[in-house]
């Protein structure tokens, strides 16, 4: 029995959009097959700020049969017309209601939601992605919806766990830290915090988060929600620009290199429970299939 408690919240998600993995087909799916949803963004971080942030979620669902042992697929968006994809997620963010669609950035009171199917969700947590990872280690009163099926799940988070996530977290912060600096190749949507502070703030926030939830992550086999301090003070400080850019890129420099030492000397499995993740992925599939 899983010592991880249910919780019954909202499975309700924004009406499908002319996107292609946000069809209401996709979004049928993603609401009756959830098991899991939560709060990933800077709200569950600890690091937001006032009045600025939207609103990230992401969840998992079981996929109805056809989708996993046949050929089904679903459209396109609602404009899909004859256009068809493979069911991966159902991927929806608010701000695409308002003028200018696909194009416009989320803000302050935003939703941005992405539903995985178990099976892609797995594929990328064994491989250590980080981001999917944070889906095992959220407390619960940032939890939407959690059923027994996601119940078990979390109970079992360290069978995803695994040297892999080393180079998983060096690739994310390397990314957040070229977009900071402003390195060739690297890309900023955030210009006015550029004009502000002289780097992105936001981008340098990011690697330095993903430098201590990967130290932590690989020292102990889990992830603390919201950043403890004394890490979260100096998050929010870089987030607010009050650390110079010589600064950021010294603290920076100096995770990376915590997860390089950690990448080969971390006293984690290097591979995760494959084995473990492939039955439950069967019998939650068959049991789900049994009752619906």
């Amino acid at each position: 029995m899983s010592s991880v408690s249910t919780v019954h919240g909202s499975r309700s998600l924004p009406a499908g959009f002319a996107h292609p993995h946000a069809s209401e087909e996709a979004r049928t799916i993603a609401e009756a097959g959830m098991i899991l949803r939560v709060q990933v963004g800077s709200g569950v971080h600890g690091t937001s700020i006032s009045g600025q942030d939207d609103r990230d979620e992401m969840g998992i669902c079981l996929e109805p049969a056809p989708f996993v042992t046949g050929l089904a697929r679903v459209p396109r968006g609602i404009d899909g017309e004859d256009r068809e994809v493979d069911f991966e997620q159902y991927q929806r963010h608010t701000v695409w209601d308002e003028p200018g669609g696909l194009a416009n950035r989320s803000g302050a009171g935003d939703l941005d939601v992405v539903v995985y199917s178990a099976r892609k969700w797995c594929r990328l947590a064994l491989a250590g992605n980080p981001t999917v990872l944070l889906a095992l280690f959220v407390p619960d009163d940032e939890v939407v919806f959690r059923n027994e099926v996601g119940a078990e799940l979390v109970a079992n988070a360290h069978r995803f766990v695994s040297r892999l996530a080393a180079d998983r977290f060096l690739g994310y912060l390397r990314s957040q830290k070229a977009a900071t600096t402003g390195a060739v190749g690297a890309h900023t949507n955030r210009p006015e915090l550029v004009a502000v502070h002289g780097y992105d703030t936001k981008f340098a926030m990011h690697a330095l988060r993903l430098g201590v939830q990967g130290t932590e992550l690989l020292t102990t086999g889990r992830i603390t929600l919201p950043v403890p301090e004394p890490d979260l003070s100096f998050l929010r400080a870089v987030r607010r620009g009050e650390v110079g850019l010589d600064e950021v890129v010294a603290a920076v420099g100096d995770a990376e290199r915590r997860l390089e030492d950690l990448r080969d000397s971390a006293d984690l499995p290097p591979q995760p429970d494959r084995a473990w993740v492939d039955d439950w992925l069967h019998r939650v599939h068959l049991a789900y299939w049994e009752a619906t």
